[in-house]
């Protein structure tokens, strides 16, 4: 007996632990199951009107509830941690898509053998694109940016609801945005929120190559812009003429603003997709783990105030460059849905030069095809020349962002300059005004939809 039990350890025969072995095989069928569904649900015909969107994401999260309760129902029978399986697997699966469709933006990719959720034990299945998007959660993005479009759907801030331009009926709200929580989880909604950020990061990129070709390097554009700036100066005057001062900057700049407006519109669309995501998150922490909620604010303020008693008083101590607490504590706080969008700087910049002032002539060339309602605002005047103001408004910010603050401030002085002086011109030349002015002052007439 004692020959056989030493000629058994010598062989080395690997010990099988049944438990171990039943839980792979649920967590592998699993993945399986799961990454087929949400690659067969998440797909959307784009011509489909009124679009798929809301309905599949209806019926995905009634297939993924089902998945859920299941593995409610089996944990006890077979003596293992079915909801503790069911979120490691299922955040592993949406975050290796994500991480897939983000490859899209880098230069470098990450393959699967560097990926942190990729496994060669329990392998996530990759399936052939269906259309641009590389996956599933590229689809439900760029589905969403198709339907709330500027150039079809107008945002009205106050309800949080897309509206059609031409029917004025009703796109879409913020209870997507639950509706995706309810689908994909926490883990969907930020993975959302980090595609959002790098196609972000692509059309600010895209804009700066724009600005360096159309405006740095067009000789008729840069003199247009050297002879407003001469009018202009200096900011805390008022401009002489100004009526046909502006106008006359603005024909000889015309060329440059179609691919000015789309780009700038594309990002606030996103930003404002981005405010809609944190306010979910932010709405499920606090209703879900409001101990997490409040444990995230305090800390991040008590951070906050100890990096501004350090500028105060540089001797106070400040996190070290090789301290991963900052960029630790910034996951966790978008997870929640603790910060804001438009507060982030997406991308390092270089002094471009009359930015503040192209920026300031793209305002008001666009203001004649707005309208003031007091309910809501500013809004589109014809749906034929679709302008939407809130992503207008917010890709403006945006951008102002990621440069240093003395270019807003030059652009928020020329703005005040611009409303002196067209008050002046109205107020000594009414008749001449009237004439003059029309290409930026925006009409209060009943907004189109308002009915």
């Amino acid at each position: 007996m004692q020959t056989v039990e030493a000629s058994l350890k010598q062989t080395a025969i690997p010990k099988v632990d049944p438990k171990q072995l039943l839980e792979d095989g649920i967590r592998k069928e699993l993945v399986k199951r799961v990454a087929l569904a949400l690659h067969r649900g998440l797909t959307f015909n784009p011509k489909a009107k009124p679009s798929e969107l809301m309905p599949k994401l209806k019926d995905m999260a009634a297939t993924m509830d089902g998945f859920h309760r299941s593995f409610e129902y089996i944990q006890d029978y077979v003596n293992i941690y079915g909801l503790k399986i069911w979120q490691e697997e299922v955040s592993r699966i949406i975050n290796y898509n994500v991480e897939q469709e983000c490859n899209n933006f880098l230069r470098t990719k990450i393959q699967d053998w560097q990926s942190m959720y990729q496994s060669t034990h329990i392998p996530i299945p990759k399936f052939a694109p269906v259309d641009e998007s590389v996956t599933f959660i590229g689809r439900l993005c760029r589905e969403i940016l198709r339907i709330t479009d500027p150039k079809v759907a107008c945002y009205i801030d106050q309800l949080n609801t897309w509206y059609d331009m031409k029917n004025h009926q009703e796109v879409t709200n913020s209870r997507l945005f639950s509706e995706i929580q309810d689908t994909l989880g926490t883990f969907g909604l930020n993975g959302l929120d980090r595609l959002l950020c790098f196609m972000i990061v692509k059309e600010l990129q895209n804009f700066l190559s724009m600005f360096q070709k159309t405006v740095l390097r067009d000789k008729p554009v840069l003199d247009a812009l050297k002879v407003l700036m001469n009018s202009v100066n200096p900011l805390k005057g008022i401009v002489a003429n100004s009526g046909k001062v502006y106008s006359t900057a603005i024909a000889k700049t015309q060329k440059i603003w179609a691919a000015y407006l789309d780009a700038i519109m594309k990002v606030g669309q996103m930003q404002i997709l981005r405010r809609q995501i944190a306010n979910e998150l932010n709405y499920s922490c606090r209703f879900d783990s409001k101990h997490l909620a409040a444990a995230l604010e305090n800390l991040n303020k008590a951070i906050l105030a100890d990096i501004e008693a350090h500028y105060q008083d540089p001797s106070l101590p400040y996190p070290k460059e090789d301290n991963t607490l900052l960029y630790e504590i910034t996951a966790y706080l978008e997870a929640a849905g603790i910060h804001t969008p438009l507060n982030k700087i997406y991308i390092t910049t270089k002094r471009l030069p009359y930015f503040p002032i192209v920026n300031f002539l793209f305002l008001i060339s666009h203001l004649p095809k707005l309208q003031y309602n007091k309910n809501f605002g500013m809004a589109c005047r014809k749906p034929a020349d679709p302008i939407d103001w809130p992503p207008l408004v917010l890709g403006l910010l945006t951008l102002l962002k990621q440069f240093h603050s003395r270019y807003t401030e030059q652009f928020l002085a020329l703005i005040g300059q611009f409303v002196r002086s067209t008050m002046e011109q109205c107020t000594r030349y009414p008749l001449l005004a009237s004439l003059s002015t029309s290409y930026a002052r925006p009409s209060q007439e009943p907004v189109w939809y308002s009915g």
